[in-house]
């Protein structure tokens, strides 16, 4: 029984010193040393009852088949939360990315609004400037005994459309 103690602990010494886990990214930072059967793993520890202890120092886990099943579902539960985690922060990511687009459309947007009301108004005012003052001084050439184009002037509506306003607060 004491040769069986003292090669667990020669076992946990030598996969502790081998750090498998800095090999790879996401992997916990321990090793199993699978004993099995759950009479190996009380035989050892009744001689040597520290060999738990040591295991976890050296960063190894003993474990029985019992345990071992019961450590790959912790592990994969862990894995699992951990793969949750990185999509939500890469949700996260593109939420805020998407409201920023948003939000730079919209101000876009905004900037049409007001672009169009601005055109609107100075056609409006264009259109009134030609009926008060250019067409009153042309009906007076008109007028006139002399020989003028036989072209009639075509009259420009006004242009009474308007953007529609934005209601969103978002967009105010």
């Amino acid at each position: 029984m004491k040769d069986h103690a003292r090669h667990i602990r020669a076992h946990i010494r030598d996969l502790g010193s081998r750090a498998y886990w800095e090999q790879f990214e996401n992997s916990p930072e321990f090793v199993v040393l699978f004993l099995p059967g759950e009479s190996y793993f009380s035989a050892a520890l009744e001689v040597e009852p520290g060999l738990i202890d040591e295991g976890v120092q050296n960063k190894v886990i003993l474990a029985t088949p019992t345990t071992l099943i019961a450590l790959l579902k912790v592990v994969a539960y862990g894995w699992r939360q951990e793969n949750l985690a990185q999509q939500s922060r890469e949700i996260s990511k593109l939420g805020k990315e998407i409201y920023e687009r948003v939000s730079d459309v919209a101000t876009n947007w905004t900037a049409v609004g007001k672009g169009l009301r601005n055109a609107v108004e100075s056609y409006n005012k264009a259109i009134n400037n030609m009926e008060s003052r250019v067409l009153v001084s042309a009906r007076k050439l008109r007028d006139l005994p002399i020989e003028l184009s036989k072209k009639e002037i075509a009259a420009a509506p006004v242009v009474e459309v308007t953007p529609r306003p934005l209601n969103a607060p978002e967009l105010e």
